[in-house]
C-alpha cells in the first residue's frame, strides 16, 4: 500500500487559517492525479486542492467545514488501491434496511434507495432535518447525495426539492428563520470595513459629470474597438484613466498612512471593486498608468469572470493605492464609499441618467453621473480632495484631455 497525503496548499503570509468547503469525492472512490478534490476558502480567495496522485481516496481526515492551516493533512490517497463498487450500481438494488422504528416503504418505480443514494453522514444530517434523500439530486458519483448536499438541503436553489423542507429553526413566535455562518470572505470584509471607519477620518466630497463626451466617443468607436481588441468598450476604463490623471496631479490622494508617516506611492495600482457570489472583492490593476483603454477593459472583464468562479489569486487581491467602486451597474444614484485600507481614498461612480441641468441660463437634459470620493482627512485636506475630484470630472467631460495628458 502506497499512501499519499493530500495537504492544505500554501496560504498567504497574512492568512493563518482557512475553511474547507465540500468534498467532491468520498472514501473508496477512484481519483485521478490533478483532479480537484475540495476547495479551501480563505478570507480573500478560494483555492482548489488537486489530487497529488492517482489512486483511491482512502481516508478523509478533515471534513466539510473544518478549519485548517497550511500544510495540514486533509485526506490520504492509496495509489495502489481499487475503487469500491460505483454508487450507481448500489442504487439499483431495492432497499433492505430502514431507520430503527420506521416502517420500510415499498419501493416505487424510479425511486432511489435512501441507503444507496446518500452517504451515512448525509443520511444522519437529512434525518435530523426531516428531508427525504430521494427528493435531492446528489452531486456525488452516480447521483449519490454527499454530506455537503445534505448540509445544503433547503438552502441552495440548485437542489431539486420535490417536497417542502422543514425550516432549520423557528423564532419564538413560530415564524421561520435561518442562521447561516458568515463565509470567511464576508467576515473579513466586515472586519475591514469596521476597521476602516474606526481608523480613518472619512469624509466624502461629491460632484457631477456630464457623460455626453464619453457616450459620443463610445458610440462612434465601440464596434471597431470590439472588433480590434476582442472586448467591449465599457465605461470603467475611462474612470480609471481619469482617476490616474487626477492622482498624478494630487499625489497625496494616492498615498497611504503608516503610523505617523505618509507613504507617497510612485505607481498607480487601482483596485476595482467586483461583486461575486462570495461577496465583495477588489482585484488590483497594477501600473494602471501604463495600461491602454483596451488593456484595462480586458483586465476588468477577466477579473469579473474569475471573481464569479472564485479563481482570483491572493496576489491579485493584495495592495492597491486607490480604488474605484461602480454602484451604477446595479442602478445606484449616489453612495458614500468606504475606504479600502491601507488606501486613503476611493471613488464611487453611479448610474448615468438623463437629468435636467442648467447651461448658459437654460434648462437642458444631459446624461449625468454623480461622483463621490471618500478620503482620509488625516492626510488629505478638503482642497486636494475637491480638486482631485474636479480633475476627474474635467477629464471625463473632455476625454481628449486624457490623450494629451492635460
Amino acid at each position: 500500500m502506497a499512501i499519499t497525503d493530500v495537504l492544505v496548499p500554501q496560504l498567504s503570509e497574512s492568512i493563518t487559517e482557512a475553511t474547507l468547503l465540500t468534498w467532491k469525492k468520498q472514501p473508496g472512490e477512484a481519483v485521478q492525479a490533478d483532479e480537484i478534490l475540495i476547495e479551501v476558502e480563505t478570507d480573500k480567495v478560494v483555492l482548489e486542492v488537486p489530487a497529488p496522485s492517482s489512486g483511491v481516496l482512502k481516508e478523509i481526515v478533515k471534513g466539510d467545514g473544518s478549519t485548517v492551516a497550511a500544510g495540514e493533512v486533509l485526506a490520504r490517497i492509496d495509489s495502489e488501491g481499487k475503487a469500491s463498487a460505483p454508487a450507481a450500481a448500489a442504487a439499483a438494488e431495492p432497499a433492505t434496511t430502514v431507520t430503527a422504528g420506521a416502517a420500510a416503504p415499498a419501493p416505487t418505480a424510479g425511486a432511489k434507495s435512501a441507503s444507496a443514494a446518500a452517504s451515512p453522514a448525509a443520511n444522519k444530517i437529512l434525518a435530523e432535518k426531516g428531508v427525504d434523500p430521494a427528493t435531492l439530486e446528489g452531486t456525488g458519483r452516480g447521483g449519490r447525495v454527499t454530506k455537503g448536499d445534505a448540509l445544503a438541503a433547503g438552502d441552495a436553489p440548485a437542489r431539486k426539492a420535490v417536497a417542502p423542507v422543514t425550516p432549520a429553526t423557528m423564532s419564538l413566535d413560530g415564524r421561520p428563520e435561518q442562521r447561516v455562518p458568515m463565509s470567511r470572505l464576508r467576515a473579513r470584509v466586515a472586519e475591514r470595513l469596521l476597521q476602516s471607519q474606526a481608523d480613518n477620518a472619512i469624509l466624502t466630497t461629491f460632484n457631477e459629470v456630464n457623460m455626453q463626451g464619453i457616450l459620443d466617443l463610445r458610440k462612434k468607436y465601440k464596434d471597431q474597438f470590439e472588433k480590434e481588441h476582442g472586448v467591449k468598450l465599457g465605461f470603467t476604463s475611462f474612470f480609471v484613466k481619469a482617476a490616474v490623471a487626477a492622482l498624478k496631479k494630487y499625489p497625496v490622494v494616492n498615498a497611504s498612512v503608516d503610523g505617523k508617516d505618509i507613504i507617497y506611492h510612485g505607481y498607480f495600482d487601482i483596485g476595482i471593486a467586483v461583486g461575486s457570489p462570495r461577496g465583495l472583492v477588489v482585484p488590483i490593476l497594477r501600473n494602471a498608468d501604463q495600461m491602454s483603454i483596451a488593456d484595462i477593459e480586458k483586465q476588468i472583464a477577466d477579473f469579473g469572470n474569475r471573481a464569479r468562479d472564485g479563481k482570483l489569486t491572493l496576489e491579485e487581491l493584495t495592495g492597491g493605492t486607490f480604488s474605484i467602486s461602480n454602484g451604477g451597474v446595479f442602478g445606484s444614484m449616489l453612495s458614500t464609499p468606504i475606504i479600502n485600507p491601507p488606501q486613503s481614498a476611493i471613488l464611487g461612480i453611479h448610474a448615468t441618467k438623463d437629468r435636467a441641468v442648467v447651461e448658459n441660463g437654460q434648462v437642458v437634459v444631459r446624461p449625468m453621473n454623480y461622483l463621490a470620493m471618500s478620503y482620509d482627512h488625516r492626510i488629505i485636506d478638503g482642497r486636494e480632495a475637491v480638486l482631485a475630484l474636479v480633475a476627474i470630472k474635467e477629464a471625463l467631460e473632455d476625454p481628449q484631455r486624457l490623450l494629451l495628458d492635460v
